[in-house]
């Protein structure tokens, strides 16, 4: 890692320690150099996902299924502009500007995604890579969502399959 990118690391760590915004747990590990190869998807080494323990399939009618429910949970812009800057940084990418990523839920508020877990935020591209952007993960969250709300598929199974692969997650639970 250069010296620029470890100082950029440990003064966005410093930034979000400092406000009270990381909270470590013992048996939870962190990659500190993401790899880029697997984009448009995320590194599962670095982010494998993480659930919010509030959202079960016995709760998303008080929960997800509620509008207005996924803002209501979402992080500041402060806490998640901190960690896209840090996460930039740890999956090296050339292009450094900010805008041109999405501080993405890799599993969404909206199917019970953990709001503020670094496991379940990454910094996605919202340009075009391999076919795929952004807006295009929005929409298969948007399907899964309105499925599992409306009862034709479980929320376990959404949750997984957004995880494993989102360009594959409609197929996996038989939406397409």
């Amino acid at each position: 890692m250069s010296r620029m990118r470890q100082l950029a690391v440990a003064v966005s760590s410093l930034a979000l320690a400092t406000g009270g915004l990381i909270v470590t747990t013992s048996g939870t590990a962190h990659a500190a150099d993401c790899s880029q190869s697997y984009l448009p998807l995320q590194d599962a080494a670095c982010q494998p996902g993480a659930l919010n323990s509030a959202v079960t399939q016995s709760t998303i009618d008080s929960t997800i299924c509620v509008p207005g429910y996924s803002s209501s949970i979402r992080p500041s812009t402060s806490y998640t502009n901190a960690l896209k800057v840090k996460q930039i940084a740890e999956y090296d990418y050339s292009d450094t500007n900010t805008a041109d990523y999405e501080e993405d839920h890799l599993i969404p508020l909206s199917l019970g995604g953990n709001p503020k877990s670094e496991q379940n935020l990454w910094p996605e591209p919202r340009y075009d890579v391999g076919g795929s952007s952004s807006t295009d993960k929005d929409t298969v969250e948007y399907k899964l969502y309105k499925a599992v709300c409306a009862g034709t598929i479980q929320l376990a199974p959404a949750q997984e399959a957004i995880a494993t692969d989102w360009t594959t997650a409609l197929q996996a639970v038989g939406l397409s």
